[in-house]
């Protein structure tokens, strides 16, 4: 414990000189009343994730306030700050500014001077998805490392895998204050729809197999109507349900659709599928809480195209479907990569690829099965929200940990 001490010691004493800097508590906004979150994240896929949970968290206790650091995205109602050098004096003062009440920490960099003044202004500290990685910190190489000291300081550490746990004991950190709880995952609010509405579409479909494009794209619509065609030639009951991303994505679809001869039915105008649809095509996303509980297997759009980045499977997954997707999903890799993992996603390229997916997919058991896996992933990640929400909720009551590190 005293060496671990001195490293976070000789790392203030370093960045005290080192990181010095001024003029940074004019920039401050107003400390809102009531309890406060500090959330931070490193990386956009935390950053989304974190997010989500704070999201779920402000339903549960809409007295709270979130104050939002790193690469967290800006949402409505969570208040973003910028986080100055990871200075003592800097720190102290942001921290005795805003007093949060709970630090939210997702991510391996660590920034120990303004976790320890986090930490002796009260607050209570979460690290989030611990990875069997290296901890980082703006230290130079010939310092003694912060990391063990920093990681020190938080009540409660969430790692990702037993792997990741072991690490953490490795640094000392007390066996008490660790907790495998799986990865963080955007386990956003699943999408709604209309339970009548669901109930009327879904006898109208009896024994018709279905498969849904979401947040199609203009340019990816040949390849997805062409793979359709070719796989009615062995499903010829298959209908297709095409939701363009957006208004200008859809005119360019309804004139493919038209191009390829196929029989459309217009959703947002009035018109209902019967046994001679091929394709229903929607004006826009809205009603993808429909589709997706409808449709057994979903092609996730913006991912066959370069430039776009693919579109958040744990949407989809949510509502039960299995997931096809394309190569170009690098602002969503993680995601798609846990639920390849677990069997619930597979990866196409072109129409061929994609027809032949399409047809061995759409069979009832082989969709179900991956389905399945990805209800189990998405549990998986509801499950750690659950558990750090009921942490945040208790501290907020009153409540303390158990374990502190």
């Amino acid at each position: 414990m005293q060496k671990r001490a001195l490293s976070l010691s000789a790392y203030m004493a370093w960045a005290r000189g080192a990181m010095a800097g001024d003029g940074f508590a004019e920039d401050l906004p107003e400390r809102p009343p009531g309890p406060l979150i500090w959330a931070h994240a490193g990386g956009r896929n935390r950053g989304r994730a974190l997010a989500s949970l704070c999201a779920r968290l402000c339903l549960q206790r809409p007295e709270v306030t979130v104050v939002v650091s790193g690469d967290m995205p800006e949402r409505d109602g969570q208040l973003p700050v910028r986080l100055p050098q990871d200075a003592p004096t800097q720190a102290s003062t942001l921290m005795r500014h805003m007093r949060p009440d709970v630090v939210l920490w997702a991510g391996q960099r660590l920034r120990p001077a303004l976790l320890q003044a986090a930490r002796a202004e009260g607050a209570r500290l979460i690290a989030l998805d611990a990875s069997d990685a290296m901890w980082d910190s703006p230290a130079p190489r010939w310092l003694p490392d912060p990391a063990p000291a920093t990681l020190g300081l938080f009540h409660r550490l969430h790692a990702n895998t037993e792997a990741a746990a072991r690490r953490l004991r490795r640094l000392n950190v007390p066996n008490g204050a660790i907790r495998v709880s799986g990865p963080l995952t955007d386990a956003a609010v699943p999408l709604d729809c209309e339970p009548d509405l669901h109930k009327e579409i879904s006898e109208l479909l009896t024994g018709r197999p279905v498969w849904l494009a979401a947040h199609l794209r203009a340019s990816e619509a040949g390849e997805i109507l062409r793979a359709h065609r070719r796989a009615m030639r062995l499903a010829h009951r298959l209908m297709l349900i095409a939701v363009p991303a957006t208004d200008v994505d859809f005119a360019a679809i309804a004139t493919a659709i038209e191009a390829e001869q196929m029989r459309a039915c217009a959703w947002d105008n009035g018109d209902m599928p019967d046994e001679n649809t091929q394709v229903l095509v929607t004006e826009g996303p809205e009603e993808l809480g429909l589709w997706y509980r409808l449709a057994p297997l979903t092609f996730l759009g913006g991912s066959l195209v370069p430039g776009v980045g693919g579109t958040n499977p744990f949407e989809a997954a949510a509502l039960g479907t299995a997931i096809l997707y394309g190569p170009n999903v690098g602002r969503h890799l993680a995601g798609y990569s846990r639920l390849v993992e677990a069997g619930a996603a597979r990866i196409v390229r072109d129409t061929d690829s994609l027809a032949s997916a399409v047809s061995h997919l759409i069979a009832p058991d082989q969709a179900a099965s991956m389905a399945h896996a990805g209800w189990d992933v998405i549990s998986s990640g509801a499950a750690l929200v659950d558990e750090v929400i009921a942490e945040v909720t208790d501290l907020l009551d009153g409540d303390d940990m158990t374990g502190d590190g």
